[in-house]
């Protein structure tokens, strides 16, 4: 399976949110899994990445790490250089489509702007019936729990329908997500 993991970049966050990328591209990697990631260093989307590099030598299978980033970040020096598939797109709107096209399911991590627009990309396609994939969202230390909040503020406005057809999976703990991940089809 492609996970597609959404995440920040930014050196600047806790080490508890950086060890949460040591785990979870360990994790993919270790279960035979390909990450397909914003192909870029620093912060999380680093710490995913050369996880799943770390592990994948004593991995079983054909997994792969699979990177889509855009050529404004590779002109300012961030692109990561160690995919095994490396993209270059024009832009963050292309990244974000080739991602979507790439991945059989997604994960959003704690992030900021980047992070809420790709999440937000893979829930609105979805509920205009583009791509049946699930999003699973790591509410770790209740991060997106003022998210979860506005959604249910909007749904009690009926801004969205009580009973969706396409809605993201929020989890809690690293290990509702694995077990999520885990029963994913």
């Amino acid at each position: 399976m492609k996970i597609a993991v959404y995440c920040s970049s930014s050196n600047r966050i806790p080490l508890a949110y950086l060890r949460l990328g040591d785990f979870i591209g360990g994790w993919i990697a270790a279960n035979g899994h390909s990450l397909v990631f914003g192909g870029a260093t620093g912060g999380l989307m680093s710490r995913i990445s050369e996880s799943f590099r770390r592990v994948l030598p004593h991995a079983l299978g054909e997994q792969k790490l699979i990177g889509i980033v855009p050529e404004g970040i590779v002109k300012s020096g961030r692109k990561a250089d160690y995919c095994d598939e490396l993209h270059v797109v024009a832009n963050m709107n292309e990244r974000k489509q080739l991602m979507r096209e790439t991945a059989d399911c997604f994960v959003c991590l704690p992030g900021s702007y980047g992070t809420l627009d790709e999440m937000f990309d893979v829930i609105a396609a979805g509920t205009v019936n583009e791509h049946k994939k699930s999003i699973y969202i790591l509410n770790y230390k209740n991060f997106y729990a003022g998210l979860k909040q506005e959604i249910e503020h909007m749904r009690s406005l009926s801004f969205i329908p009580q009973e969706e057809f396409y809605s993201p999976c929020f989890v809690d703990t690293m290990d509702e997500l694995t077990a999520a991940l885990n029963s994913h089809k």
